[in-house]
Protein backbone atom coordinates (compact mmCIF):
# COMPACT_ATOMS: atom_id res chain seq x y z
CA UNK A 1 0.00 0.00 0.00
CA UNK A 2 1.16 3.03 -0.90
CA UNK A 3 2.75 5.88 1.88
CA UNK A 4 -0.43 8.33 2.37
CA UNK A 5 1.10 12.11 1.58
CA UNK A 6 1.74 14.69 4.57
CA UNK A 7 0.90 18.30 4.64
CA UNK A 8 3.29 20.02 6.99
CA UNK A 9 2.64 22.90 9.35
CA UNK A 10 4.91 25.52 10.58
CA UNK A 11 2.85 27.36 13.57
CA UNK A 12 4.71 30.01 15.90
CA UNK A 13 4.06 30.01 19.33
CA UNK A 14 1.77 31.19 20.78
CA UNK A 15 -2.10 30.57 21.71
CA UNK A 16 -3.52 32.66 19.43
CA UNK A 17 -1.41 31.48 16.24
CA UNK A 18 -0.27 27.86 17.76
CA UNK A 19 -4.08 26.64 18.90
CA UNK A 20 -5.85 27.98 15.81
CA UNK A 21 -3.39 26.74 13.46
CA UNK A 22 -3.31 23.27 14.77
CA UNK A 23 -7.28 23.58 14.80
CA UNK A 24 -6.93 24.41 10.69
CA UNK A 25 -4.81 21.49 10.11
CA UNK A 26 -7.15 19.04 12.10
CA UNK A 27 -10.07 20.66 10.49
CA UNK A 28 -7.79 19.66 6.40
CA UNK A 29 -7.76 16.31 8.16
CA UNK A 30 -11.15 15.43 8.92
CA UNK A 31 -12.04 16.96 5.32
CA UNK A 32 -9.48 14.86 3.88
CA UNK A 33 -10.76 11.99 5.37
CA UNK A 34 -7.37 10.18 5.54
CA UNK A 35 -6.25 10.66 2.18
CA UNK A 36 -3.43 12.59 4.10
CA UNK A 37 -1.50 13.30 7.87
CA UNK A 38 -0.63 16.04 9.61
CA UNK A 39 3.49 17.00 10.04
CA UNK A 40 3.82 19.72 12.85
CA UNK A 41 6.99 21.03 12.80
CA UNK A 42 7.54 22.82 16.71
CA UNK A 43 9.49 25.58 17.06
CA UNK A 44 11.03 26.41 20.74
CA UNK A 45 9.22 28.72 22.12
CA UNK A 46 11.34 32.09 23.03
CA UNK A 47 10.16 31.92 27.01
CA UNK A 48 9.28 28.67 29.55
CA UNK A 49 5.74 29.87 29.96
CA UNK A 50 5.35 29.88 26.46
CA UNK A 51 7.70 26.81 26.31
CA UNK A 52 5.33 25.08 28.71
CA UNK A 53 1.79 26.25 27.02
CA UNK A 54 2.68 24.59 23.97
CA UNK A 55 4.32 21.79 25.33
CA UNK A 56 0.55 20.81 26.72
CA UNK A 57 -0.76 21.49 23.55
CA UNK A 58 1.30 19.29 21.94
CA UNK A 59 0.58 16.03 24.68
CA UNK A 60 -2.70 16.69 24.52
CA UNK A 61 -2.96 15.76 20.80
CA UNK A 62 -0.31 13.59 20.50
CA UNK A 63 -2.92 11.20 22.58
CA UNK A 64 -5.58 11.97 20.78
CA UNK A 65 -5.57 9.00 18.64
CA UNK A 66 -5.23 11.67 15.04
CA UNK A 67 -3.09 11.45 12.13
CA UNK A 68 -0.47 13.70 13.12
CA UNK A 69 2.74 13.74 14.48
CA UNK A 70 5.22 16.23 16.38
CA UNK A 71 8.33 17.19 15.42
CA UNK A 72 10.59 19.10 17.65
CA UNK A 73 13.24 21.83 15.61
CA UNK A 74 16.63 22.30 17.14
CA UNK A 75 17.24 24.83 19.31
CA UNK A 76 18.74 28.01 17.89
CA UNK A 77 19.98 31.41 19.61
CA UNK A 78 17.82 33.92 19.80
CA UNK A 79 18.21 36.87 17.38
CA UNK A 80 19.04 40.08 19.42
CA UNK A 81 17.96 43.91 19.02
CA UNK A 82 14.60 43.42 18.40
CA UNK A 83 12.15 46.31 18.31
CA UNK A 84 9.76 44.45 18.83
CA UNK A 85 7.66 40.34 18.63
CA UNK A 86 7.30 41.07 14.99
CA UNK A 87 11.00 41.48 14.38
CA UNK A 88 11.71 39.09 16.66
CA UNK A 89 9.37 36.11 15.13
CA UNK A 90 10.68 37.40 11.69
CA UNK A 91 14.93 36.66 12.54
CA UNK A 92 14.19 33.79 14.78
CA UNK A 93 12.38 31.84 12.18
CA UNK A 94 15.23 32.63 9.20
CA UNK A 95 17.86 31.46 11.95
CA UNK A 96 15.57 27.75 11.95
CA UNK A 97 15.81 27.58 7.96
CA UNK A 98 18.09 24.99 7.60
CA UNK A 99 16.22 22.76 10.38
CA UNK A 100 13.21 23.09 8.87
CA UNK A 101 14.79 22.22 5.27
CA UNK A 102 16.41 19.35 6.89
CA UNK A 103 13.05 17.88 9.01
CA UNK A 104 11.01 18.13 5.56
CA UNK A 105 13.54 16.41 3.14
CA UNK A 106 13.59 13.88 5.43
CA UNK A 107 9.90 12.88 5.40
CA UNK A 108 10.39 11.60 2.41
CA UNK A 109 10.40 9.17 0.35
CA UNK A 110 8.29 7.69 3.12
CA UNK A 111 5.91 10.56 3.33
CA UNK A 112 5.55 13.01 0.18
CA UNK A 113 4.93 16.34 1.19
CA UNK A 114 2.06 17.35 -0.49
CA UNK A 115 2.34 21.06 1.29
CA UNK A 116 3.90 23.29 3.48
CA UNK A 117 1.71 25.76 5.64
CA UNK A 118 3.75 28.29 7.27
CA UNK A 119 2.15 31.03 10.42
CA UNK A 120 2.07 34.73 8.58
CA UNK A 121 5.23 35.63 10.40
CA UNK A 122 7.22 32.67 9.09
CA UNK A 123 7.38 33.83 4.89
CA UNK A 124 11.33 33.82 5.29
CA UNK A 125 10.70 29.50 5.33
CA UNK A 126 9.41 30.36 1.50
CA UNK A 127 12.93 30.39 0.21
CA UNK A 128 13.69 26.52 1.63
CA UNK A 129 9.92 25.23 0.58
CA UNK A 130 10.78 26.69 -3.03
CA UNK A 131 14.18 24.59 -3.02
CA UNK A 132 12.31 21.71 -2.18
CA UNK A 133 9.84 22.33 -4.83
CA UNK A 134 6.87 21.75 -2.08
CA UNK A 135 3.74 24.14 -2.72
CA UNK A 136 3.89 26.83 0.24
CA UNK A 137 0.57 28.48 2.29
CA UNK A 138 0.03 30.75 4.84
CA UNK A 139 -1.96 30.21 7.42
CA UNK A 140 -3.31 34.00 8.71
CA UNK A 141 -5.27 33.39 11.91
CA UNK A 142 -5.66 37.51 12.46
CA UNK A 143 -8.79 39.02 10.23
CA UNK A 144 -8.77 39.61 6.13
CA UNK A 145 -8.93 43.03 6.97
CA UNK A 146 -5.53 43.01 8.75
CA UNK A 147 -4.71 40.78 5.44
CA UNK A 148 -5.66 43.52 2.75
CA UNK A 149 -3.88 45.68 4.65
CA UNK A 150 -0.47 43.91 5.10
CA UNK A 151 -0.87 43.69 1.48
CA UNK A 152 -1.78 47.44 0.64
CA UNK A 153 1.48 48.04 2.75
CA UNK A 154 4.18 48.76 -0.11
CA UNK A 155 1.58 51.19 -1.79
CA UNK A 156 0.87 52.90 1.59
CA UNK A 157 4.27 53.96 2.65
CA UNK A 158 4.56 56.48 -0.23
CA UNK A 159 1.75 58.28 1.83
CA UNK A 160 3.62 57.77 5.24
CA UNK A 161 5.80 60.57 7.24
CA UNK A 162 8.71 58.94 9.58
CA UNK A 163 6.36 59.20 12.45
CA UNK A 164 4.12 56.84 10.53
CA UNK A 165 0.30 56.77 10.77
CA UNK A 166 -0.45 58.58 13.74
CA UNK A 167 1.22 62.04 11.56
CA UNK A 168 -1.38 61.30 8.74
CA UNK A 169 -4.27 63.51 8.32
CA UNK A 170 -6.51 61.54 5.91
CA UNK A 171 -8.16 58.09 6.83
CA UNK A 172 -6.51 54.94 5.43
CA UNK A 173 -7.74 52.74 2.81
CA UNK A 174 -8.64 49.28 3.32
CA UNK A 175 -10.15 47.75 0.74
CA UNK A 176 -13.35 46.33 1.85
CA UNK A 177 -13.81 48.80 5.11
CA UNK A 178 -15.17 51.85 4.88
CA UNK A 179 -11.91 54.73 5.39
CA UNK A 180 -10.50 54.03 8.23
CA UNK A 181 -9.04 56.57 10.69
CA UNK A 182 -4.99 56.36 11.28
CA UNK A 183 -5.61 56.04 15.14
CA UNK A 184 -6.59 52.65 14.49
CA UNK A 185 -4.33 51.55 12.31
CA UNK A 186 -1.99 48.27 14.06
CA UNK A 187 -0.60 50.15 17.68
CA UNK A 188 2.83 48.13 15.56
CA UNK A 189 2.70 50.55 12.72
CA UNK A 190 1.66 54.03 14.30
CA UNK A 191 4.68 54.87 16.04
CA UNK A 192 8.31 55.62 14.68
CA UNK A 193 9.35 52.22 14.09
CA UNK A 194 10.39 51.59 10.14
CA UNK A 195 11.64 48.30 11.35
CA UNK A 196 8.37 47.02 12.26
CA UNK A 197 6.67 48.41 8.73
CA UNK A 198 9.38 47.03 7.19
CA UNK A 199 8.48 43.55 8.18
CA UNK A 200 4.93 43.68 8.41
CA UNK A 201 5.53 45.10 4.24
CA UNK A 202 8.08 42.04 3.82
CA UNK A 203 5.97 39.74 4.60
CA UNK A 204 3.05 41.60 3.02
CA UNK A 205 5.06 41.19 -0.28
CA UNK A 206 5.76 37.89 -0.05
CA UNK A 207 1.98 36.30 0.91
CA UNK A 208 2.35 36.73 -3.45
CA UNK A 209 4.51 34.10 -3.75
CA UNK A 210 1.78 31.15 -1.51
CA UNK A 211 -0.02 29.16 -3.57
CA UNK A 212 -2.72 30.53 -1.15
CA UNK A 213 -3.26 31.96 2.11
CA UNK A 214 -5.46 30.01 4.36
CA UNK A 215 -7.66 32.69 6.38
CA UNK A 216 -9.41 32.22 9.85
CA UNK A 217 -12.28 33.82 8.88
CA UNK A 218 -15.68 33.21 6.77
CA UNK A 219 -17.34 35.33 3.72
CA UNK A 220 -20.38 36.11 6.35
CA UNK A 221 -17.83 37.84 8.17
CA UNK A 222 -15.70 39.56 5.68
CA UNK A 223 -17.05 39.13 2.59
CA UNK A 224 -16.55 42.30 1.26
CA UNK A 225 -12.98 42.36 2.04
CA UNK A 226 -12.12 38.89 0.88
CA UNK A 227 -13.62 39.80 -2.13
CA UNK A 228 -11.60 43.28 -2.05
CA UNK A 229 -8.15 41.04 -2.37
CA UNK A 230 -9.48 38.71 -4.81
CA UNK A 231 -10.30 41.01 -6.69
CA UNK A 232 -6.81 42.62 -6.85
CA UNK A 233 -7.72 45.78 -5.22
CA UNK A 234 -4.69 45.75 -2.41
CA UNK A 235 -2.08 44.89 -4.97
CA UNK A 236 -3.32 46.96 -8.57
CA UNK A 237 -1.74 45.07 -11.32
CA UNK A 238 -0.49 42.02 -9.61
CA UNK A 239 -2.59 38.68 -9.12
CA UNK A 240 -3.66 38.27 -5.53
CA UNK A 241 -2.85 35.13 -3.80
CA UNK A 242 -6.13 32.17 -3.72
CA UNK A 243 -8.05 32.95 -0.52
CA UNK A 244 -9.25 30.15 1.37
CA UNK A 245 -11.80 31.23 4.09
CA UNK A 246 -12.27 28.42 6.24
CA UNK A 247 -12.87 29.72 9.79
CA UNK A 248 -14.12 30.61 12.31
CA UNK A 249 -11.54 28.20 13.70
CA UNK A 250 -12.08 27.52 17.64
CA UNK A 251 -10.70 25.44 19.46
CA UNK A 252 -13.13 23.93 22.05
CA UNK A 253 -11.31 21.54 23.84
CA UNK A 254 -12.16 21.11 27.52
CA UNK A 255 -9.84 21.59 30.55
CA UNK A 256 -8.98 19.07 32.93
CA UNK A 257 -10.69 20.32 35.68
CA UNK A 258 -13.64 17.86 36.65
CA UNK A 259 -15.75 20.37 38.71
CA UNK A 260 -17.18 23.85 36.95
CA UNK A 261 -14.36 26.44 37.61
CA UNK A 262 -15.11 29.58 39.98
CA UNK A 263 -16.12 32.11 37.58
CA UNK A 264 -19.20 29.77 35.86
CA UNK A 265 -20.04 28.63 39.35
CA UNK A 266 -20.98 32.55 40.54
CA UNK A 267 -22.53 33.02 36.84
CA UNK A 268 -24.76 30.03 37.34
CA UNK A 269 -26.46 32.11 40.18
CA UNK A 270 -26.79 34.89 37.45
CA UNK A 271 -29.83 36.45 35.74
CA UNK A 272 -29.65 35.46 31.84
CA UNK A 273 -27.56 38.05 29.75
CA UNK A 274 -26.99 40.10 32.65
CA UNK A 275 -23.37 40.08 33.18
CA UNK A 276 -20.50 41.98 31.54
CA UNK A 277 -17.46 40.18 30.94
CA UNK A 278 -13.98 42.01 31.16
CA UNK A 279 -11.18 40.10 29.99
CA UNK A 280 -7.82 41.57 27.98
CA UNK A 281 -6.00 38.28 26.78
CA UNK A 282 -3.49 35.96 27.30
CA UNK A 283 -1.05 38.94 27.28
CA UNK A 284 -3.20 41.94 28.16
CA UNK A 285 -2.99 44.32 31.61
CA UNK A 286 -4.43 47.51 33.05
CA UNK A 287 -1.70 49.72 34.60
CA UNK A 288 -2.84 50.73 38.43
CA UNK A 289 -4.35 54.44 37.25
CA UNK A 290 -6.52 52.33 34.58
CA UNK A 291 -7.79 49.63 36.91
CA UNK A 292 -9.06 53.00 39.17
CA UNK A 293 -10.72 54.02 36.08
CA UNK A 294 -12.31 50.82 34.94
CA UNK A 295 -13.66 50.18 38.81
CA UNK A 296 -15.43 53.39 38.98
CA UNK A 297 -17.38 53.23 35.96
CA UNK A 298 -18.39 49.21 36.43
CA UNK A 299 -19.73 50.53 39.95
CA UNK A 300 -21.25 53.58 38.54
CA UNK A 301 -23.26 51.79 35.74
CA UNK A 302 -24.67 49.97 37.81
CA UNK A 303 -24.34 46.63 35.89
CA UNK A 304 -23.46 42.81 36.72
CA UNK A 305 -20.16 42.59 35.99
CA UNK A 306 -17.42 39.57 36.02
CA UNK A 307 -13.59 41.41 35.60
CA UNK A 308 -10.83 39.09 34.91
CA UNK A 309 -8.25 41.45 36.68
CA UNK A 310 -4.44 40.43 36.13
CA UNK A 311 -1.23 42.25 37.49
CA UNK A 312 1.17 43.49 35.27
CA UNK A 313 4.28 41.04 33.78
CA UNK A 314 7.59 40.63 35.63
CA UNK A 315 10.29 42.61 33.92
CA UNK A 316 11.41 41.92 31.09
CA UNK A 317 8.40 39.41 30.12
CA UNK A 318 5.66 39.74 28.48
CA UNK A 319 2.84 37.65 30.22
CA UNK A 320 0.63 39.13 32.84
CA UNK A 321 0.88 37.92 36.67
CA UNK A 322 -1.70 36.69 39.34
CA UNK A 323 -3.52 40.19 40.53
CA UNK A 324 -2.94 41.42 44.31
CA UNK A 325 -6.82 42.99 44.56
CA UNK A 326 -5.97 44.61 47.80
CA UNK A 327 -2.84 46.66 46.18
CA UNK A 328 -5.26 47.63 43.11
CA UNK A 329 -8.62 47.88 43.43
CA UNK A 330 -9.71 51.34 45.05
CA UNK A 331 -10.64 50.71 49.00
CA UNK A 332 -13.70 49.80 49.48
CA UNK A 333 -14.90 49.12 45.91
CA UNK A 334 -15.21 44.84 46.24
CA UNK A 335 -17.89 46.13 49.41
CA UNK A 336 -19.93 48.63 46.97
CA UNK A 337 -20.06 45.63 44.13
CA UNK A 338 -20.84 43.04 46.15
CA UNK A 339 -23.53 40.32 45.46
CA UNK A 340 -23.32 42.09 41.42
CA UNK A 341 -19.74 41.70 40.76
CA UNK A 342 -17.24 39.19 41.24
CA UNK A 343 -12.97 39.98 40.16
CA UNK A 344 -10.81 37.31 39.63
CA UNK A 345 -7.24 38.03 39.46
CA UNK A 346 -5.75 34.64 37.65
CA UNK A 347 -6.34 33.09 34.47
CA UNK A 348 -9.88 32.25 33.91
CA UNK A 349 -11.63 29.86 31.13
CA UNK A 350 -12.94 33.12 28.37
CA UNK A 351 -14.26 30.07 26.07
CA UNK A 352 -16.63 28.75 28.93
CA UNK A 353 -17.66 31.87 30.46
CA UNK A 354 -18.58 33.66 26.83
CA UNK A 355 -20.52 30.57 26.19
CA UNK A 356 -22.66 30.83 29.57
CA UNK A 357 -26.43 32.34 29.13
CA UNK A 358 -25.87 35.05 31.97
CA UNK A 359 -23.02 36.40 30.02
CA UNK A 360 -24.31 39.76 28.12
CA UNK A 361 -21.49 41.82 26.54
CA UNK A 362 -17.97 41.51 26.80
CA UNK A 363 -15.21 43.90 27.36
CA UNK A 364 -12.78 42.92 24.56
CA UNK A 365 -9.04 43.68 23.86
CA UNK A 366 -10.05 42.54 20.28
CA UNK A 367 -7.74 39.76 19.79
CA UNK A 368 -8.76 37.98 16.57
CA UNK A 369 -9.75 34.67 18.65
CA UNK A 370 -11.53 36.74 21.07
CA UNK A 371 -13.70 37.89 18.73
CA UNK A 372 -14.23 34.64 17.04
CA UNK A 373 -15.15 33.36 20.09
CA UNK A 374 -17.60 36.15 21.68
CA UNK A 375 -19.63 35.79 18.01
CA UNK A 376 -19.65 32.28 17.97
CA UNK A 377 -21.61 32.37 20.99
CA UNK A 378 -23.75 35.61 20.03
CA UNK A 379 -22.15 37.80 22.52
CA UNK A 380 -21.79 41.53 21.73
CA UNK A 381 -18.71 43.51 22.74
CA UNK A 382 -17.35 46.80 23.36
CA UNK A 383 -13.89 46.94 21.89
CA UNK A 384 -10.85 47.83 23.95
CA UNK A 385 -7.69 47.01 21.90
CA UNK A 386 -4.26 47.19 23.24
CA UNK A 387 -1.57 46.10 20.88
CA UNK A 388 -0.49 44.09 17.67
CA UNK A 389 -3.57 44.89 14.62
CA UNK A 390 -6.23 44.80 17.67
CA UNK A 391 -6.84 48.68 16.81
CA UNK A 392 -7.82 47.83 13.26
CA UNK A 393 -10.16 45.02 14.65
CA UNK A 394 -11.60 46.96 16.73
CA UNK A 395 -12.37 49.50 13.81
CA UNK A 396 -14.16 46.94 11.93
CA UNK A 397 -16.11 45.55 14.79
CA UNK A 398 -17.85 48.30 15.35
CA UNK A 399 -18.05 50.31 11.45
CA UNK A 400 -17.72 47.23 9.29
CA UNK A 401 -19.50 43.54 11.07
CA UNK A 402 -21.55 45.96 13.74
CA UNK A 403 -21.79 43.65 16.52
CA UNK A 404 -20.19 46.40 19.16
CA UNK A 405 -20.38 49.61 21.13
CA UNK A 406 -17.71 51.92 20.42
CA UNK A 407 -15.60 52.72 23.13
CA UNK A 408 -14.25 56.04 23.56
CA UNK A 409 -10.37 56.54 24.51
CA UNK A 410 -8.15 58.83 24.58
CA UNK A 411 -5.29 57.80 22.18
CA UNK A 412 -3.42 61.23 22.53
CA UNK A 413 -2.91 59.27 26.24
CA UNK A 414 -1.93 55.81 25.19
CA UNK A 415 -5.53 55.30 24.94
CA UNK A 416 -6.29 55.85 28.17
CA UNK A 417 -10.09 55.14 29.25
CA UNK A 418 -11.98 57.49 31.37
CA UNK A 419 -15.03 55.95 34.10
CA UNK A 420 -17.32 57.85 32.36
CA UNK A 421 -16.63 56.46 29.13
CA UNK A 422 -16.35 52.88 30.44
CA UNK A 423 -19.92 53.46 31.94
CA UNK A 424 -21.54 54.81 29.16
CA UNK A 425 -20.78 51.84 26.75
CA UNK A 426 -21.49 49.00 29.80
CA UNK A 427 -24.94 51.29 30.03
CA UNK A 428 -25.90 51.18 25.97
CA UNK A 429 -24.63 47.71 25.59
CA UNK A 430 -26.37 46.36 28.39
CA UNK A 431 -29.63 48.42 29.02
CA UNK A 432 -32.63 48.21 27.21
CA UNK A 433 -33.23 51.56 25.97
CA UNK A 434 -30.66 51.65 23.43
CA UNK A 435 -31.39 51.73 20.08
CA UNK A 436 -27.33 51.70 19.31
CA UNK A 437 -26.99 48.11 22.21
CA UNK A 438 -30.15 46.75 20.61
CA UNK A 439 -28.61 46.23 16.78
CA UNK A 440 -25.47 45.47 18.62
CA UNK A 441 -26.94 42.58 20.45
CA UNK A 442 -29.08 41.63 17.66
CA UNK A 443 -26.63 41.78 15.35
CA UNK A 444 -24.37 39.55 17.40
CA UNK A 445 -27.18 37.02 17.86
CA UNK A 446 -27.19 36.70 13.59
CA UNK A 447 -23.68 36.67 13.25
CA UNK A 448 -23.50 33.94 15.11
CA UNK A 449 -25.77 32.04 13.31
CA UNK A 450 -24.15 32.68 10.32
CA UNK A 451 -20.58 31.77 12.08
CA UNK A 452 -22.02 28.35 12.92
CA UNK A 453 -23.56 27.41 9.36
CA UNK A 454 -20.41 28.74 7.11
CA UNK A 455 -18.56 25.93 9.20
CA UNK A 456 -21.38 23.15 8.83
CA UNK A 457 -22.31 21.23 5.76
CA UNK A 458 -22.83 22.91 2.97
CA UNK A 459 -21.75 26.01 4.28
CA UNK A 460 -19.62 28.33 2.44
CA UNK A 461 -16.23 27.74 5.05
CA UNK A 462 -16.57 24.05 4.45
CA UNK A 463 -17.02 24.35 0.71
CA UNK A 464 -13.77 26.19 1.40
CA UNK A 465 -11.78 23.42 3.07
CA UNK A 466 -13.67 21.02 0.75
CA UNK A 467 -11.53 22.98 -2.51
CA UNK A 468 -8.29 23.33 -0.89
CA UNK A 469 -7.89 19.54 -0.16
CA UNK A 470 -8.50 18.43 -3.09
CA UNK A 471 -6.14 21.31 -4.45
CA UNK A 472 -3.50 19.84 -2.13
CA UNK A 473 -4.60 16.46 -3.20
CA UNK A 474 -3.83 16.69 -6.98
CA UNK A 475 -0.93 19.16 -6.21
CA UNK A 476 2.16 18.70 -8.52
CA UNK A 477 4.55 15.98 -6.79
CA UNK A 478 8.55 17.70 -6.28
CA UNK A 479 10.37 18.62 -8.82
CA UNK A 480 7.21 20.03 -10.83
CA UNK A 481 5.67 22.69 -8.66
CA UNK A 482 5.23 25.94 -10.71
CA UNK A 483 4.50 28.42 -8.59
Amino acid sequence: MACRPTVVVVPKWGSGHFISALEAGKRLLATGRGAFTLTVLVIHAPSEAMASEVQGHVCREAVSGLDIRFLQLPAVEHPTCCVDPAEFASRYVQLHAPHVKAAIAGLGPSSRVAAVVVDLFFTALFDVVHELAVPAYVYFSSPAAFLALMLRLPALREDLTGAGFEAMESTVDVPGLPPVPPSYMPACLVKAKIQSYDWFEYHGRRFMEARGVIVNTSLELEGSILAAIADGRCVPGLRAPALHAIGPVIWFGSTDDEQPHECVRWLDAQPPASVVFLCFGSMGSLDAAQVREVAAGLERSGHRFLWVLRGRPVAGTRLPTDADLAELLPEGFLKATAGRGLVWPAWAPQREILSHAAVGGFVTHCGWNSILESLWFGVPMIPWPLYGEQHLNAFELVAGVGAAVELEMDRRKGFFVEAGKLERAVRILMGGASDEGKKARKTAAETSTACRKAVGEGGSSCAALQRLVREILVLPTAGNETR
